[in-house]
């Protein structure tokens, strides 16, 4: 499997990813959903935080993934986990 180095751009920040090349398409999806739910947010409310606008994206998107908005786990879903766990980190330590 070819990995591939890709710079993602959420909330204003860059963060560079090694994936594979199946998950490029999926990883761009996934930060633009993210891009756009934090502009909404912003639309609508007065928060100016972004850790704060994170939040309650990442808290939006795991209550559809509960209540069965996102697409169905019985589909194959490629593992994010480590690639997820970097930008945490990166994110803990800018701030």
């Amino acid at each position: 499997m070819d990995k591939i180095s890709l710079k993602i751009i959420i909330a204003g920040r860059t963060y560079p990813l090694t994936i594979k090349k199946e998950e490029e398409a999926v990883i761009k999806e996934a930060a633009e959903k993210i891009n756009s739910n934090i502009k909404k947010l912003q639309g609508s409310y007065a928060v100016k935080d972004m850790q704060d606008l994170l939040a309650m994206t990442s808290l939006q998107m795991a209550v559809q993934m509960k209540s069965g908005g996102v697409a169905s786990t019985s589909v194959s879903q490629p593992d994010f986990s480590e690639d997820i766990q970097k930008i945490i980190e990166k994110l803990d330590k800018a701030l």
